[in-house]
């Protein structure tokens, strides 16, 4: 079942990091005939190892029961596309990648990133593990290989001749329960002078930003920067570059290349963001100790908020209906008492209900014949584009609530 060691040094995990309490899966959406069986809840208990810490849940579930058929498809969000088509074009400028070149992508979803390398003539493939949207990549003529990464798929497609030039993963590091497996495949499978670059949520700014909700079932860790470079450095890779980006509330990309490859020097910006994480007490535990608190504050806020709005007759909606909204009305016990409906762009999830809590999800356009006075939007990463999408709820005086760090309402 699930082990109370450290998924990367082996060390007995000791110590709480945030208790969220039991919750469902975040993305095993509810039809209306299942509305009477017996739903499975979880454990959200999170733990800092002492010894390198790595902030992590235990795998209570295990990836294919997750992963193998998934409610997520990257397309749905704009800016989401934006940001891969601008990534693409920074990649083939900077490693002058051509139609030689081999792209290979990590958890490629149905294709909404490597879509943009084959409009350049750049040969790429795709490894994601869930069949149903590996099917959508497929029939975007994307090549996709539909298993889980780590050793052996790297060892099968280095037989089959395939090695990575550019060898990528978008929020993907915190989804893998086998960390050093993981991180050893990409090892095997990226050529000498080949680039890894991976893409996940920052824990310093998760932490700042008391972003509890991306802490859900399907993200088994929490990186820090400090964590990160001891994981790969333990397998035979260098950080040699990083940014910090604003998506996912904001996260870290990180270039990565073989130890042996001295044609990569390590960037001033590794050295900067490794003292910063020093400074601001990544080394030391009572720094993790630190966050539980905050995290309570925010449900008393948001609670107090609701709470009031309902009393005054208000009705509230939400806008979304993504992992991180179900962990915040999970562990907050928001219900129909609260808030009526959520809707969402994805076809796949109208006409369901949300895990745990059972509110029901609508195309957008409920919102129309409702004009509710209150829009709580649950992607709170996405709140400028959703805001410019939905201001017409301002004609009847609605307004927005985003709930994290703290309860703001935008009118």
């Amino acid at each position: 079942m699930n082990s109370s060691c450290c998924r990367f040094c082996g060390s007995l995990l000791r110590h709480s990091f945030v208790d969220l309490g039991m919750s469902p899966l975040c993305e095993s959406y509810i039809t209306p005939a299942q509305l009477n069986q017996m739903e499975p809840f979880y454990p959200l208990h999170v733990y800092v190892c002492d010894r390198c810490f790595l902030v992590q849940l235990l795998e209570y579930v295990s990836p294919s029961d997750i992963f193998s058929h998934y409610a997520y498809f990257s397309s749905y969000s704009d800016t989401w596309l934006q940001h891969v088509r601008d990534y693409t074009e920074k990649m083939v400028g900077r490693w002058g990648l051509h139609e030689q070149s081999q792209v290979v992508e990590i958890a490629s979803n149905d294709g909404y990133l490597l879509q943009y390398f084959v409009a350049q003539g750049i040969p790429v493939l795709g490894i994601e593990p869930a069949v149903n949207v590996a099917k959508v990549a497929q029939e975007k003529g994307i090549p996709t290989v539909v298993k889980f990464f780590g050793q052996q798929t790297a060892r099968e497609l280095v037989a089959k001749g395939n090695q990575a030039d550019l060898l990528l993963g978008n929020n993907v590091l915190a989804h893998v329960p086998d960390l050093n497996d993981f991180v050893a495949g990409m090892k095997i499978l990226l050529k000498p002078e080949g680039v890894i670059t991976m893409e996940f949520p920052h824990l310093m700014r998760l932490m700042e930003g008391n972003q509890f909700d991306t802490i859900y079932h399907e993200h088994f860790s929490y990186l820090s920067f400090l964590t990160v470079e001891k994981v790969f450095a333990t397998h035979g890779l260098t950080i040699f570059d990083v940014e910090q980006l604003s998506t996912h509330g904001g996260s870290l990309r990180i270039y990565v290349s073989h130890a042996e490859d001295t044609s990569k020097s390590i960037s001033q910006q590794v050295r900067a963001l490794r003292s910063e994480e020093k400074a601001a007490g990544f080394t030391t535990l009572e720094h993790y100790f630190s966050f539980a608190q905050k995290v309570k504050e925010t449900k008393f806020k948001l609670l107090d908020f609701l709470i009031t709005a309902k009393r005054q007759g208000k009705s509230i909606v939400g806008y979304g209906a993504p992992g991180k909204g179900n962990t915040l009305l999970n562990f907050c016990g928001i219900r129909t008492d609260f808030i009526d409906y959520t809707v969402d762009r994805s076809s796949f999830k109208q006409g369901k209900l949300l895990p745990g809590t059972h509110i029901p999800i609508f195309h957008p356009n409920k919102i129309l014949e409702t004009k509710p006075d209150y829009l709580l939007i649950l992607p709170w990463n996405l709140q400028d584009e959703i805001m410019e999408q939905m201001a017409y709820i301002r004609d009847w005086g609605g307004k927005f609530i985003v709930p994290i760090p703290e309860v703001i309402v935008y009118s």
